[in-house]
């Protein structure tokens, strides 16, 4: 049922952000892990025993058990719909996170702008395969410093450490020669 509304939500748009007069192309594009849905999953169980207990509860109370059960689905959708609609973009050029349910935050850092990521991996996120990225740059107030519930952090992570290889913001490792 979760997956249903999940569905009906519409996807954030990333192809009108990308610069494709300059060459850009997505190279990966990161949606949340699963586990950002256990609310809603829980408060869709409560809304359907809310809405139980209006039918077959005290008729005097039925009309509170129906608001409350409005206000617990309308948080639900709501929160399904900013988690949905929340991805991480990495692109050939830049990284950036698009964000918002009413209002759209695009929140963009070009790649050689990147100067550490820090994958932090709790340990019911290396049970369940999520991690968190705090990236460090330059400009510290921005809102792509931390991304939090990444699939595959390690598998992301290495995507980006190529993409800014083949920008050759990077050299190739310096090899020891005895000459």
């Amino acid at each position: 049922m979760l997956r249903a509304l999940m569905e009906r939500i519409p996807e954030q748009e990333v192809e009108s952000h990308l610069l494709h007069d300059e060459g850009e192309h997505v190279v990966d594009l990161v949606r949340k892990h699963g586990i950002v849905y256990w609310l809603p999953g829980v408060e869709l169980v409560a809304f359907v025993l809310l809405w139980l207990l209006a039918l077959v509860g005290p008729i005097a109370l039925g009309w509170l058990f129906i608001v409350l059960a409005f206000a617990v689905g309308t948080h639900a959708v709501y929160v399904t719909a900013r988690e949905r609609r929340d991805v991480f973009v990495i692109t050939n050029m830049r990284v950036f996170r698009a964000s918002g349910v009413f209002n759209v935050k695009i929140a963009t850092m070009p790649i050689k702008r990147i100067l550490d990521i820090t994958v932090d991996k709790p340990l019911l996120g290396r049970l369940l395969g999520y991690g968190h990225f705090i990236f460090e740059s330059a400009a510290q107030a921005q809102g792509l410093r931390d991304i939090r519930f990444i699939g595959d952090p390690d598998g992301r992570d290495l995507t980006i450490q190529r993409v800014v290889q083949r920008a050759g913001l990077r050299g190739p490792a310096n090899l020891l020669h005895d000459d």
